[in-house]
Parts: structure tokens; sequence; C-alpha cells
């Protein structure tokens, strides 16, 4: 198999050109990086385009194109500071904006993207397999995202568009909204069928999301303590209102 050497390969550049919410927009691709996340991407529905492979690391996939590069090459088209020696390239699903099927998330503003990895991580080991994400959310597909998701990712439907958008979609379907001063969450009933939302790190839901809620709710705490990191706040706003039907 040839080994390309050069960071000056084509072909290279269009990797590393992943790494930027610009690059995967223009390629409909991005990165995803790490012996057991490829094959997690092969055996979910996402459609790999090539697996990368560092010279030197003993892993073979079958029924995909593989390129095999230098290490000095691999290390500079790798987002993480120790490398592992296998990434491959997938394309970003092209979803329309669509009503849910089930329980959903929404996602309003959320901007770091460790917590977008985390959230979508529990959402996909919760049932929630869809999320809408506000148009001014991080870009799930970065590759700080995809790691934190830990393949959660490749198993959700990720429908992104502009709020007015989504909140027409999901007009018939009841909105909670986890935030201060709502029902305490461990005591609310959920409906069969509901959105759960949740807003930006600093700054919480929009108005636009706060009037179209049905329900507020809120995790209690002590009082010395302000709020909880979104990601967190989310894990455990999902598990009670949906651990009941994982545990039948």
């Amino acid at each position: 198999m040839m080994i390309l050497t050069s960071k000056n390969n084509p072909f290279v550049k269009s990797v590393v050109a992943l790494k930027e919410k610009k690059g995967r927009k223009e390629q409909g691709l991005f990165l995803i990086e790490g012996k057991k996340m490829t094959q997690e991407a092969l055996k979910s529905k996402l459609t790999v385009r090539k697996v990368i492979v560092a010279e030197g690391e003993n892993a073979e996939f079958s029924g995909v194109e593989t390129v095999c590069v230098s290490q000095e090459v691999f290390r500079h088209i790798s987002d993480e500071k120790t490398p592992q020696g296998v990434l491959c390239l997938a394309e970003i699903p092209q979803k329309r904006v669509e009503p849910p099927k089930g329980k959903c998330l929404l996602l309003d503003g959320v901007s770091d993207p460790g917590n977008m990895g985390a959230i979508l991580r529990t959402a996909h080991a919760c049932g929630y397999g869809e999320v809408y994400l506000s148009s001014d959310c991080v870009d799930p597909y970065s590759p700080k995202a995809v790691r934190a998701s830990m393949s959660g990712l490749f198993f959700t439907d990720i429908y992104i568009g502009e709020r007015e958008e989504i909140l027409s979609v999901l007009e018939s379907t009841p909105i909670y909204v986890a935030d201060f001063g709502g029902e305490n969450v461990f005591k609310v009933e959920p409906a069969e069928k509901f959105v759960l939302a949740l807003g930006n790190e600093a700054n919480g839901v929009s108005a636009a999301v706060r009037s179209a809620a049905n329900k507020t709710v809120t995790i209690p705490m002590q009082s010395t303590q302000e709020s909880l990191n979104v990601a967190v706040a989310a894990g455990v706003c999902m598990y009670l209102l949906n651990g009941k039907e994982l545990s039948k």
C-alpha cells in the first residue's frame, strides 16, 4: 500500500481542513478519531468514506477504502494531543427538520463542544433518539464534540435549524424547559412524548423557547449552589423523565 508522506498532499490538506467548521461545511464530511470510534461509526447508519491509518498501526477495516500515511502526517491531521493512529472521514447527515417520533431534546444555544458531545452521549444512552439544535449552537461535528459524544452522535438523528422552524415542527409536542423556578423534576409525570429543552451555558433558554414551553422543570439543589453544568443537568433530567421506560 502506498504511504502518503507529504503534508502538502491535496488529500492531506483536505483532511486538515475538516478540523474547521468551514472545511466541514464545504466538504460535507467530519473527522472521527480512534480505532474504537471508527469501528462504531462503521456499525452505525453513518456513511464512512475513508479510513486513515498511520504507518505501522495494526488495523484493518473491511468494506471501506483505507489510506496509509506516515506517523508525521498523521500527527499533522489529527486533532488529538496523543493521536491513536486511526481515524475516519464520515458524511455529515443532511436532514430536514421534521416532527419528532418520540422523546427528544432541544438544545437552544449550547456553545461548548464538550457539553454538546456529553449531552449527545447521554441522549443516546437514555433513549432520546432525536436532538434539535438551534443554529447558534456549537457544531456537533467538531472534533471535540465528536470525541466527547463517544459514538452517541453516530446513533442520534440531529436536526439543525432556526428556532422558528424548530418550534414550528414541535408545536404539537409538550416542551419541558429545564430552568430555575419550575416544577421539581423528581416529581414530574411526563407525557408519553415530550421535548426536553436546555439552553445556553451562560444565558439559559431563549425568550422564544421559553414562551413556547408547556412546563418548566427544575433540579433541586443546595441554596449555596447557583447552578449545574448544562451537560450534567441534561443527564439528570433525561434519566428522571425517561428512566421508567429504560427499566422495563
